[in-house]
């Protein structure tokens, strides 16, 4: 279905208006093309202009284009994307020049309108539309003209609202314009970084940054993320973060809300009745939405922003995050214990984030925090039913928003090396029948985290026979011969997802001669660190960034039984720290068995630049031996006794606390 509607019609929000841009836009001349242009294309002028008025805010994004080479004329695929809930766009111009003139792309042809929810798959329906139209007949030496104006207004926050402009770090060729522009009633906070700061120009209601060929910056190499932050300007309505939590909370509140005669109430009874126990009721509640409500975001009609309330949600067994924290927060009253809703960000973009202007845009989850016994505990609906009340997060948040009616600021949570690891491999190498037999392999994983639930959703909905037939299909190979079994399950005491592999296959072990055997164990190497340098033109005093990570492999071998203990030798121990991540491995052989375990943990996700310099000259020394076993008939040497027994992959629980993945005196780290 083919829309276009004047300004003067009475069109709805499906359709696209048509009118002359509004009086606040302004436009930049358009750059001369130079003689020797190189690229696909080149920018003459692109304005990108925000204006903040009594309802909220309107964006502007016009351009006039030269198509330089063929892989340019991709730009005469036009699509506009927006939330009915704001309103319609509004096109001003879709004009091609060519030889000295002007062509109305707008009187052949015009926007076909779709309703596409692309994110079905992931349980998301939003509600946007999209608007397509394809120019016909644009040729290279072309120039492409647009612009079109459209209201972003959240409908839950209406006139008040936050947001950024910003130049990208590798801008192409041209002339750059971005304006912030307000009505006297709407003037916002601002904040800069330096490179805008350097160019902006106010004019009464309006700053304007303009930028003539802009020059290609990159963040600085290896710094923390929040330094990433570059060419931008932030603006926000909200005088500090206690307003914006202020007026989430109320919304929260209003949502979370019951009637008398609500079924929530009904059922908070009946959990109630079943526990005495303030954690128990709040364990079952949270087991209660995660299970029997099913996760679909909802961004319809302006539910965006806006959670569903506790009692819609209920009836209809769906909600997202939001829907799903204020069932949560419904309950827990219920039961008198103390919560609120948390806003955070699950895309990891918090750091920083106490440098930045007051906007819920900043934050993409929602959560409950509640106090139970005087401990605060994490409760989050949208995880798997075996994720119980945690003191800790799933989610390693730097910076979080609680909401309050009396107004909470951004809290910063603690940061401290993992006490478990993220991933644990254990592989156990039976090869007692000899060197050139087939050995029987047990290879189990432990993962814990996103990565783990991940692989709880996915394989407790598979049967015994299917998780066996679907590693028959696709992992023999290489390793395996046979796969004769493989169980799984989910450890919710110590939230782990363990999943073990068991059949055959053929050790490639290295004849070296007079009898002499090698191995190289899997998994017990390092590769050397990375030097921690930078460009000269950029700050060499910043600290330089490593995710956190802890990760831990433990090989066993079952050696043959015709060779000695004696007759064994094995690789050095390492125990070292570089660049603030802890590099271990141990062997031990006795009891016809050996053993290794390697581990690695960041300790420092910021190391200060002094601490890189120095450790650039360490690396030379670094061990990146790979873990090599030798069987030496005529030797002795080996079979001493380790300084710190290390067990076997079959000795020990490897998801309990305090698995010897790194050296003794650092298992006391929580």
């Amino acid at each position: 279905m083919a829309l276009l509607a004047s300004a003067e019609a009475q069109a709805s929000a499906d359709q696209i208006l048509q009118s002359p841009p509004p009086k606040w836009v302004t436009q930049s001349e358009p750059l001369d093309v130079p003689s020797d242009a190189r690229g696909a294309s080149f920018i003459r002028r692109q304005d990108v202009e925000v204006h903040l008025d009594g309802k909220g805010q309107l964006v502007y994004t016009g351009y006039r284009i030269k198509i330089l080479h063929p892989n340019a004329l991709e730009a005469g695929n036009l699509s506009l994307a927006w939330n009915p809930a704001s309103g319609a766009p509004t096109v001003h111009a879709i004009n091609v020049y060519r030889d000295g003139q002007l062509i109305d792309v707008l009187r052949k042809v015009s926007f076909e309108v779709l309703r596409r929810e692309d994110q079905l798959e992931a349980s998301r329906i939003d509600g946007i539309l999209t608007a397509v139209l394809r120019v016909p007949d644009l040729r290279v030496g072309d120039e492409l003209e647009f612009a079109a104006t459209m209201r972003t207004t959240d409908p839950t926050l209406g006139k008040d609202d936050a947001g950024l402009l910003f130049l990208g770090g590798q801008p192409g060729p041209g002339r750059y314009h971005l304006m912030l522009s307000w009505e006297n009633e709407a003037k916002p906070n601002l904040k800069m970084t330096p490179e805008m700061a350097a160019v902006a120009e106010q004019h009464g209601n309006q700053l304007h940054f303009r930028f003539d060929n802009p020059s290609t910056i990159a963040p600085p190499k290896d710094a923390p993320p929040r330094y990433q932050w570059q060419r931008v300007i932030e603006y926000s309505s909200f005088p500090d973060w206690q307003a914006l939590s202020r007026r989430f909370a109320s919304i929260f509140a209003n949502s979370s809300r019951l009637s008398s005669n609500s079924t929530v109430k009904a059922e908070a009874a009946r959990i109630a009745a079943a526990h005495a126990d303030p954690f128990e009721r709040a364990a079952a509640a949270l087991k209660l939405v995660q299970h029997d409500v099913r996760y679909i975001y909802v961004g319809l009609n302006g539910g965006n922003l806006t959670p569903a309330s506790a009692e819609a949600t209920w009836q209809q067994r769906y909600g997202d995050c939001k829907a799903k924290t204020a069932l949560l927060l419904a309950m827990l009253n219920e039961f008198e214990i103390e919560a609120e809703a948390v806003l955070v960000n699950n895309g990891g973009a918090d750091d920083g984030l106490d440098a930045r202007l007051p906007s819920a845009r900043m934050f993409d989850h929602v959560l409950v925090r509640a106090v139970i016994g005087g401990k605060a505990y994490w409760l989050d609906g949208t995880l798997p039913p075996v994720v119980p009340p945690g003191k800790d997060p799933i989610m390693p948040y730097q910076w979080v928003l609680p909401l309050s009616a009396t107004g909470k600021t951004l809290e910063q949570l603690p940061w401290k090396p993992q006490a478990r690891p993220d991933e644990v491999t254990l592989f156990e190498i039976d090869a007692r029948d000899g060197f050139d037999k087939p050995a029987r392999i047990t290879n189990t994983t432990i993962k814990r985290g996103i990565e783990g639930l991940k692989q709880q959703f996915q394989f407790s909905a598979l049967t015994p026979d299917q998780l066996l037939t679907a590693f028959q299909q696709n992992a023999i190979g290489d390793t395996w011969q046979s796969i004769d079994a493989v169980e799984w399950r989910y450890d919710q005491k110590t939230q782990a997802s363990v999943l073990s592999v068991k059949g055959s296959g053929t050790v490639d072990w290295s004849d070296d001669g007079d009898g002499m055997r090698s191995l190289a164990l899997p998994g017990g190497g390092f590769n050397p660190p990375e030097k921690r340098v930078r460009p000269a033109d950029q700050d060499q005093d910043l600290p330089f960034y490593k995710k956190p990570e802890f990760d831990c492999r433990a090989t066993s071998v079952r050696l043959p039984l015709n060779t000695r203990s004696e007759h064994w030798t094995h690789k050095d121990d390492i125990d070292t720290s570089i660049f603030g991540r802890t590099y271990y491995r141990a062997f031990d052989v006795r009891d016809g068995t050996l053993r290794m375990v390697r581990g690695a943990r960041v300790e420092k996700p910021e190391l200060p630049a002094a601490d890189a310099r120095r450790d650039n000259t360490r690396i030379a020394k670094f061990d990146n031996s790979m873990a090599w076993i030798t069987y030496d008939p005529a030797g002795k040497g080996a079979g001493t006794k380790a300084a710190i027994p290390v067990p076997a992959t079959y000795e020990i629980d490897w998801t309990a606390d305090g698995v010897p993945c790194l050296p003794a005196d650092m298992l006391s780290v929580r």
